[in-house]
């Protein structure tokens, strides 16, 4: 079988004597000619009025380098469109949607969003950290003190482009998620990201009624104001679906399609799960990889194995994150230390990953990842998956029952009871 890693696939050859099952989900129209264009002049053309109203003062959000959103493709096509309806740009901003991540370099916004792109129009990093950034707009009906980056509210026309798949505690990307925790201040996000927030039951991939994440950040999406969405789905690496226009019909066709495209249906829970973290741009570093390993949570045994296949080419990339995994002796130490000592940046990472922990051993097949910093956070990592399988106890004859879950984040197992 074949496993995304980084911008390659590995291979993994599971010994004789084992119970092997493979969960791919099934995906509609892959292959059929996708009008890109279509949908997204028709969605502009539903505004221009308000987009000539404007007077050009127009903010874009667009996702970061850790998503694989085609910005470098949605994005010429939708300034093209703009700029067809008479108005100036002059005055437009690209936002780039870094959430508590680190600004983006030159030479990453240029491949991201392209070279032309860069050069032409006004393109700012979010910084979260930067108060006087931000504007307080109020407070949601959770107790979070909604504060978005100026650039954006202060626009007479806003859009958010972004990617729809699932997420492991916010239901699904994309939506009024761009705005929280995308523009979002530090504070903000802590506050939707808390260990109450993050520990409640139904803050989970694929759902979004009575997920609490998922409602504070529609709340607070509608106070900051979004005029039109144009989201995009992915398949295989590819676009395989653009929905553009009103948040409310846009974003509810996406993840209707996302949700039946990613469901896979499993009868029991495995003695170990073989998963990715989907390949680059998402596995390009541990934190990140932590969306693959709840997937693979979802259906192993208590007392179980997760083996997850991500490069991590930036290696933890988010220090705080590290810090907290190595704090105490246990996981439980970790989730004892963040309940009492939050808010704490990347507590929320580390809080899934401590939860993870408790419930299997987790091991991080990379190329790049330290032995010794995964070691103190608790992980095991290894270069390759024939020493994976060996860690793991997989030998011939062995019986162990496996899931193979190829592509970690955009599959949401359910269990049949």
């Amino acid at each position: 079988m074949k496993i995304p890693y980084g911008q390659r696939f590995l291979e993994v050859d599971i010994p004789e004597g084992n119970y092997v099952d493979i969960f791919k989900p099934e995906k509609t129209g892959i292959g059929e000619a996708l009008d890109l264009k279509e949908p997204i002049i028709a969605a502009v053309r539903g505004k221009r009025e308000k987009i000539r109203e404007s007077r050009g003062r127009i903010c874009i959000i667009v996702s970061d380098k850790t998503r694989l959103a085609f910005n470098n493709v949605i994005l010429p096509i939708l300034l093209e469109q703009l700029e067809s309806e008479g108005v100036s740009t002059d005055h437009l901003t690209v936002l780039v949607a870094n959430g508590l991540h680190k600004p983006m370099t030159r030479e990453e916004l240029v491949e991201n969003l392209g070279k032309d792109i860069v050069e032409k129009y006004s393109v700012l990093n979010h910084v979260s950290d930067d108060m006087d950034r931000h504007v307080f707009l109020g407070r949601t009906s959770f107790g979070t003190d909604v504060r978005i980056n100026r650039s954006f509210v202060e626009a007479k026309f806003k859009i958010a482009t972004g990617l729809v798949e699932p997420h492991f505690f916010a239901g699904f990307s994309g939506g009024y998620k761009s705005i929280l925790p995308g523009i979002s201040s530090t504070e903000t996000v802590y506050q939707n990201h808390s260990y109450k927030m993050i520990g409640h039951p139904m803050a989970r991939a694929g759902v979004l009624d009575g997920n609490p994440i998922h409602e504070d950040i529609w709340q607070a999406g509608r106070m900051a104001g979004l005029d039109l969405i144009v989201n995009i789905t992915v398949s295989g690496r590819r676009i395989s679906g653009v929905y553009a226009g009103g948040v409310d019909d846009a974003y509810m066709r996406a993840t209707r399609r996302v949700l039946l495209e990613s469901t896979v249906r499993v009868s029991r829970e495995y003695d170990v799960v073989i998963t990715s973290n989907g390949g680059y741009p998402l596995d390009r570093n541990l934190y990140q990889a932590v969306k693959g390993m709840s997937t693979g949570e979802l259906v192993v045994r208590k007392g179980g194995t997760i083996i997850i296949a991500s490069e991590c080419r930036d290696g933890v990339a988010h220090p705080e994150f590290q810090r907290l995994m190595e704090l105490g002796e246990s996981p439980r130490d970790v989730l004892d230390y963040i309940r009492e000592n939050e808010p704490l940046r990347d507590q929320w990472e580390a809080q899934i990953l401590a939860r993870i922990m408790l419930k299997a051993k987790v091991i991080v097949v990379s190329e790049y990842l330290d032995r010794r910093t995964a070691e103190r956070m608790g992980l095991k990592t290894v270069k390759c998956f024939d020493e994976a399988l060996e860690v793991a106890g997989i030998r011939r004859n062995g019986g162990k029952s496996i899931a193979v879950i190829p592509d970690g984040p955009y599959t949401i197992p359910k269990i049949q009871t």
